[in-house]
Parts: structure tokens; sequence; C-alpha cells
């Protein structure tokens, strides 16, 4: 059996579970805060080891297992490497739904705050100002940064999910300013 192969060749994470959360897969708590280093380190030596090629050598279903291993190693990644992924998976372990898709009610000064920056955005376009787009960027990575240190704060110290989940539409919004401003930024560039 390919998980009993593995042990013995030193494996120190995977087990036979398939369910076992993406935390417990890198050999970490289950918190916002996470040192995204360490992930990558123990991704590499997880990817190492479970990687296919490793195992042409097995009948085809340990190879498939193989597989599996090596797409549930790549979709944890995935998801606890981005702070917003990270929050979204830890509220769904905690049985909160952001609802991004059918909740977008949001406080009034933020959504003037969305119109402000949408406007600035638009303004440095059409005067081909990419000062004023580095500018808008800026702010943008600031407001991203004090909402990360919400959530840390909401999910890890406060265990707070439900004003956490608002965060997380919040960064949703700032998600789509983000790429408003790269193709701001492209269409420079032509």
């Amino acid at each position: 059996n390919l998980v009993e192969w593995l042990c013995r060749e030193g494996c120190w994470m995977i087990s036979s579970d398939f369910q076992q959360d993406f935390f417990a897969i890198f050999d970490f708590p289950a918190r916002f805060v996470l040192d995204t280093a360490l992930l990558e380190q123990r991704y590499r030596a997880l990817q190492a080891q479970v990687h296919p090629d490793k195992f042409t050598h097995l009948p085809e279903s340990e190879r498939r297992v193989s597989m599996q291993w090596s797409t549930r190693v790549n979709e944890a990644f995935q998801t606890l490497r981005k702070p917003v992924s990270r929050a979204r998976y830890l509220l769904t372990l905690h049985g909160v739904e952001t609802q991004e898709e059918t909740n977008t009610a949001m406080p009034v000064d933020f959504l003037m705050q969305q119109m402000e920056m949408r406007e600035a955005i638009e303004e440095a376009l059409r005067r081909r100002d990419s000062a004023a787009l580095d500018a808008a960027q800026n702010g943008l990575r600031q407001d991203v940064k004090l909402l990360h240190e919400q959530l840390r704060g909401l999910i890890d110290a406060e265990h707070d999910y439900l004003a956490a989940a608002g965060i997380v539409r919040k960064l949703r919004f700032f998600e789509k300013l983000a790429d408003e401003i790269a193709s701001a930024f492209d269409e420079l560039d032509r």
C-alpha cells in the first residue's frame, strides 16, 4: 500500500485519511496566521514524497492513490498560501459560509470608498497617470493589510466567524479593485 510505503520511506504527514483538513496535511494548527515560508517548505517536502513520477513502478491502484494525494496537497497549498482563501476555508471549517455571491450588503461608507477608488482609477487611466495608479494600488494594499489584521483578530483571537465573513466579503471587493488597477496598468502599457 502506498501510504505504508511512504511512511517506511520517512513520510512525515501522509495518512490514509483523505478527509483530513488542509491544515492537518501540513501539520499546522487551524489558524489564520500561518508561516507561509514553512508552508512552502512543507509543501515541497510533501510533493517530493507523493509525486506520481516516484511511483511509476507500482501498480495502477497505487499510482492513482499517489495522484490523489498529489492533487490534495496541491489544493491544500493553493488554499492556505493566500490569506483570503485561507480565511474562507477556516470559516467553512467552522460552518460559516461567506455568502460573497449572495450577500453584497455593505456599510455605506465602505461602498462610497469603493466608488471613489473606481473613479480615481478611471481618472488616472484617462490622464494616463501611472503615479496615480501607483498611489491607488498602495492605498489598496494598506486597506487590505488592515483587513487581514482584523481577520487575524476575529478568527484567531475572538473566534467571531460571522464578523470575519463580513471582512472576507469586503476583501472580495478589494480583489476586484486590484484587478481593475492591474487592467489599468496594462492599458497604460499599450
